[in-house]
């Protein structure tokens, strides 16, 4: 049996990562983070656009900031592995 996760990243789906700022209904001044993660595609990202969209339908907390994540944004390559620490004082 193959997983439902397997299948999408064949089909060009690749996991996402958005940081949701939002306001609190009570208190406006202040910020309150969520954190949405799914299986989605860049660059369009089609679940986050509706998921945003359901949120400013139905959610009270206004939207301040959305930051996205995305395997194909950053792509394991572009890290690299380190072998120490080095301290300057």
């Amino acid at each position: 049996m193959v997983s439902k996760d397997f299948l999408l990243r064949l089909s060009g789906y690749g996991l996402t990562t958005a940081e949701i700022h939002y306001r609190l209904p009570d208190h406006p001044k202040l910020l309150q983070l969520y954190v949405w993660q799914e299986y989605d595609l860049a660059p369009a990202f089609p679940g986050l656009k509706d998921f945003l969209e359901y949120w400013q339908r139905e959610l009270a907390g206004a939207l301040h900031s959305v930051r996205i994540a995305h395997n194909h944004l950053v792509e394991p390559s572009e890290w690299k592995a380190v072998d120490g620490v080095f301290r300057l004082n």
